[in-house]
């Protein structure tokens, strides 16, 4: 997920100068006008996503009229990096906003919401998507609420699959109809599935075929479990075979999907968040969507995505959970959906994502995202699980030029990082 767009779950969160909660530049005291001061970060990769964070920005600070409510932002790329300068120092803005596959690392800098903060707020979870709020949990404790939700499915090129006579996947495949779309749509020209080394765009495949997460359900790391760990293998041997596009080096963390857009392979795996983006690629093919396929008739994916916390050391924090309320209110919501940016936690506001999108693919997209979202577990992290996917990563690459093995990979890096 190397280009994100606002709402990227798999992606996101950022701020251009986390401040302090306590000082003027970033909430915590009264401005001239007697108002409290707010401080809203938030990432933006762009003219269009600033534009978008300041509408949503408008409806906060109408629904609050007594709290001056300031939006910062960054690029994604510099966000982890300054929050952890900024959490070094104190300098955290009241309402910050996470990545939920990030938050085992951050944890500590957010205040825990417990039922008082959440009516506070206005909030009621069963207002939001099934799941959802296990985005923003982390050891069976609520940090932040999730803004949107987000799941992996494969996308593919129809036209290759009609240029090589391949039927195309269907809500419901299996892995066995995935070996045979990979095999089939793979020519002199093209490569039938674009690998990846990105998290969840090589996970998914295996968490998916083995129905285990590569964390326990303790918390341990289980990267070598044995059924993942065959999983894993399942998907190497998908480059092996000859059917998968590898990345050239470890700088190209987002291989898969880019060779998709590009029109250079015929399937992928992604992010529901890029669903618009694929839609309308300007390589100009038919885009199509499924479901992850099942395994032995069992289906597991992971419900993704981020939301917004509310700074611990945060000196108003009633002031600052209003301000939370209104960013996942109904009008917010209403708003981040039917500008097709993002498929959002209300389900009330669900409905606008998929009127959004053009007439022709609606019901095909809304079926594969019903597909997606069901039966979806919380991603389960430990406290150190950048790290340990930034160790991964390069290993990968060696992995695809057969200089090692997958198994070596995941045992070395159970064993580095696993208690």
């Amino acid at each position: 997920m190397n280009t994100r767009p606002l709402v990227a779950v798999v992606a996101a969160g950022a701020a251009v100068a986390l401040a302090a909660c306590g000082t003027p530049s970033s909430g915590g005291t009264s401005s001239d006008g007697g108002k409290f001061t707010v401080v809203w970060d938030m990432w933006a990769s762009g003219e269009s996503d600033v534009e978008a964070l300041e509408a949503q920005l408008a409806i906060a600070r109408e629904e609050n009229p007594d709290i001056d409510i300031q939006l910062k932002h960054a690029p994604w790329d510099d966000y982890f990096t300054k929050l952890t300068t900024n959490l070094a120092s104190g300098d955290v803005a009241c309402v910050t906003s996470m990545n939920g596959q990030r938050l085992s690392g951050y944890h500590e800098a957010f205040l825990p919401l417990t039922e008082e903060e959440l009516a506070t707020a206005g909030i009621d979870p069963d207002d939001f998507a099934a799941g959802s709020f296990d985005i923003m949990s982390h050891d069976g404790t609520l940090y932040g609420i999730p803004y949107d939700v987000a799941a992996m499915l494969v996308y593919y090129n129809k036209d290759m699959f009609a240029e090589t006579g391949t039927p195309e996947p269907e809500v419901g495949w299996t892995f066995d109809d995935f070996d045979a779309a990979a095999e089939g749509t793979t020519t002199d020209e093209h490569h039938g599935f674009g690998m990846s080394i990105g998290e969840f765009q090589w996970m998914s495949l295996p968490i998916a075929r083995s129905g285990k997460q590569p964390v326990d359900e303790s918390g341990a790391l289980a990267l070598d479990d044995p059924e993942f760990a065959d999983a894993a293998e399942w998907y190497v041997d998908i480059a092996d075979k000859g059917f998968g596009s590898v990345p050239p080096s470890a700088a190209e963390t987002g291989w898969g999907e880019q060779e998709y857009q590009a029109g250079n392979v015929a399937m992928a795996i992604d992010g529901t968040w890029n669903a618009a983006t694929y839609l309308g690629n300007e390589a100009g093919f038919d885009a199509g969507m499924v479901d992850l396929p099942s395994q032995d008739g069992e289906h597991l994916g992971l419900v993704l995505g981020s939301g917004y916390g509310i700074s611990a050391d945060c000196a108003d924090k009633e002031a600052a959970l209003k301000v939370l309320g209104s960013l996942v209110g109904e009008d917010a919501q209403n708003l981040i959906a039917s500008s097709g940016r993002s498929y959002p936690a209300r389900t009330s506001s669900q409905p606008l994502y998929f009127g959004s999108l053009d007439e022709g693919v609606r019901d095909e997209v809304e079926a594969t995202f019903e597909a997606a979202f069901t039966g979806v577990q919380g991603q389960r992290s430990t406290d150190d699980w950048a790290q340990i996917n930034e160790a991964m990563s390069p290993q990968i690459i060696s992995v695809y030029t057969g200089d090692t093995t997958i198994g070596d990979v995941l045992g070395q890096t159970q064993q580095q990082f696993g208690e």
